[in-house]
């Protein structure tokens, strides 16, 4: 089981922090990621860290503002925004699974957090 939280409104240019705390099976030795879904567009790949932390994956549109981290001991990955653009505004997934990337999709998917930029 996946929760996320931290969604909501914010300014271009502002940060949010979004935390997905995993429970069970889906996060031992799983890799952990984020996808987003803005209205009316299709689903997509934000960016994905591997168990040890050594690995990670960002979409272009991530690059450089967005960065994703873990915390083993609390089951919990974090996913740090900054100079967020209205183009971010979208509801955000939390994810899991063996191994999370552009190409993939994965199997456990937490219930969503609606993230808003304003211009």
């Amino acid at each position: 089981q996946l929760q996320e939280s931290g969604g909501g409104l914010v300014q271009a240019g502002g940060s949010l922090r979004l935390s997905c705390q995993s429970s069970g099976r889906t996060y031992a030795k799983y890799d952990m990621g984020w996808f987003r879904q803005a209205p009316g567009k299709e689903r997509e790949f934000v960016v994905s860290i591997d168990w040890s932390g050594g690995r990670t994956d960002y979409a272009d549109s991530a690059k450089g503002r967005f960065t994703i981290s873990r915390d083993n001991a609390k089951n919990t990955a974090y996913l740090q925004m900054n100079s967020l653009k209205p183009e971010d505004t979208a509801v955000y997934y939390c994810v899991s699974e063996f191994r999370v990337g552009p190409t993939t999709t994965p199997r456990y998917w937490g219930q969503g957090t609606q993230v808003t930029v304003s211009s």
